[in-house]
C-alpha cells in the first residue's frame, strides 16, 4: 500500500459554489432548520411551485393531451434536438397571435422547462472575457449558470420607488465592448411587477444604444440560433410524448381555465398585501401586479436580536414552521421574497404566524 498513488480526481468545487446561491439551495437550508416536533403543517411561502395546491391544479385538457400522446405509441422514440415539429408548429402559432409578425417552427426550440432554456442561452453566449448584465433583485439561477459558464456578472438595480423599473443609467454605465446581453424578467420574479409598454420601449432603446441583446423571457436574437442548435445537439431533450401533447394543450385549453387561475392569484395577492400591512416591521412597498411573488423590506430596527434576513427566515422556520425566502438569495439583503401562490387558507395561516413571530420579537 505504501507505493499507491494519490487519486487525481476530485469534485468540481465550482458546482458547489454555484448551487449554493440558488433558491433551492437556500430553501433546503431553511427546511433543515424546521422544528420536527412542531405538529403544525409547514406553510411554504418561499417557493414558486403552486402545482401542489388544489386551486392551481392544471387543466384536465393538459393531462388528457399527454396521456393520449403516450397511449398512441407514436412517440416512443428520440426527439430531434430542437423538438418535434408538431410541438414547435403549435407553439409558433400560439405565440404569433400576439405578435405583429408570424413565427415559424424554425424559430422555436423545445427545452426541459425554463431552467434548461437559461442554461442553453447563457452557455452559447459565454466566451472568454464576456460579461452579462443581470437584474438585482433577480432570479438566482441566472447568476449560478453564468458563474458556471465563466461569464462575468454585472448587476443593474430594479428600483422599488419606481415600481421596480430598470435603472437604465446603470445599464449604460455597466455595458462595455465585452457585454453580450442583459436580462429582464417580466412579469417580475421576485418583485411581482409588470413593466409598462413605455418602459419596455426604453429598455429596448437603451440596449440598442449600447449594442447588447435583451434576454426577455424566452425571446432570443437570431444571431445565436446556430449556436443554440449546436448546444441542443449535446444536451437532453424534453420527453417526446409530452412534446406531442403540446398541440392538444394549446388548442383546447379555454380562457375559463386561465381566468380562474388569475382570479385565485388576484385574491391571494390582495390577502398578502392586506396582511403584510398589519406587520410593522415588514414594509411591502408595491402590491404585486403579476407573477406569484412579492418583495417586502424588513425593518430590523423594530426587531430584537434578529441580525439579518437569513436570521429572520431561519428563526421563522424553527419557531413557526413557515418558509419564506430571504431577500439576499435574490440579491437584496434584509428583504423577504414571499410567494402567495398557495391556497388562500394556507396563506392567511402563514401570514398570521409571521405576524405572531414579529410581535414576539418586537423591541419593547
Amino acid at each position: 500500500m505504501e507505493n499507491c498513488r494519490k487519486w487525481k480526481f476530485q469534485g468540481n468545487e465550482g458546482l458547489t459554489t454555484a448551487s449554493s446561491i440558488t433558491i433551492r439551495g437556500v430553501r433546503n437550508m431553511l427546511m433543515d432548520n424546521l422544528n420536527q416536533d412542531d405538529p403544525r403543517v409547514v406553510v411554504p411561502l418561499g417557493h414558486g411551485d403552486p402545482s401542489a395546491f388544489p386551486s392551481f391544479r392544471t387543466t384536465s385538457v393538459a393531462e388528457d393531451g399527454v396521456v393520449h400522446a403516450l397511449r398512441s405509441g407514436q412517440f416512443n422514440c428520440y426527439s430531434s434536438t430542437v423538438g418535434i415539429l408538431p410541438a414547435r408548429r403549435a407553439v409558433a402559432e400560439y405565440l404569433s397571435r400576439d405578435l405583429p409578425y408570424k413565427l415559424s417552427p424554425d424559430d422555436i426550440f423545445m427545452t426541459i422547462g425554463c431552467t434548461q432554456a437559461i442554461e442553453v442561452v447563457l452557455t452559447v453566449l459565454a466566451q472568454p472575457g464576456a460579461n452579462i448584465l443581470l437584474p438585482r433583485p433577480g432570479y438566482p439561477f441566472y447568476d449560478a449558470r453564468a458563474s458556471h459558464s465563466c461569464l462575468e456578472v454585472r448587476y443593474f438595480d430594479l428600483l422599488p420607488e419606481k415600481g421596480w423599473e430598470v435603472d437604465l443609467k446603470a445599464v449604460e454605465d455597466l455595458a462595455d465592448e465585452n457585454t453580450v446581453a442583459m436580462v429582464i424578467i417580466n412579469p417580475g420574479n421576485p418583485c411581482g411587477n409588470v413593466f409598462s409598454y413605455s418602459h419596455l420601449k426604453q429598455v429596448a432603446e437603451t440596449a440598442r444604444k449600447v449594442g447588447i441583446m435583451v434576454i426577455a423571457d424566452e425571446v432570443y436574437g437570431h444571431q445565436i440560433v446556430e449556436s443554440i442548435k449546436g448546444y441542443l445537439n449535446i444536451s437532453s431533450d424534453p420527453p417526446t410524448f409530452i412534446q406531442a401533447g403540446v398541440p392538444h394543450i394549446l388548442s383546447r385549453t379555454d380562457d375559463e381555465f386561465f381566468s380562474r387561475i388569475i382570479c385565485v392569484l388576484r385574491e391571494a395577492a390582495d390577502i398578502c398585501d392586506a396582511k403584510l400591512k398589519e406587520i410593522p416591521c415588514i414594509n411591502c412597498r408595491n402590491k404585486p401586479e403579476g407573477s406569484m411573488f412579492v418583495m417586502a423590506k424588513l425593518d430590523l430596527s423594530l426587531l430584537d436580536g434578529i441580525k439579518n434576513d437569513i436570521d429572520f427566515c431561519l428563526r421563522l422556520a424553527k419557531e413557526e414552521s413557515v418558509i419564506v425566502l430571504p431577500g439576499v438569495a435574490v440579491g437584496l439583503k434584509d428583504w423577504l421574497r414571499i410567494t402567495f401562490a398557495v391556497e388562500p387558507s394556507s396563506l392567511k395561516d402563514g401570514l398570521s404566524r409571521i405576524k405572531a413571530f414579529c410581535k414576539r420579537h418586537a423591541k419593547r
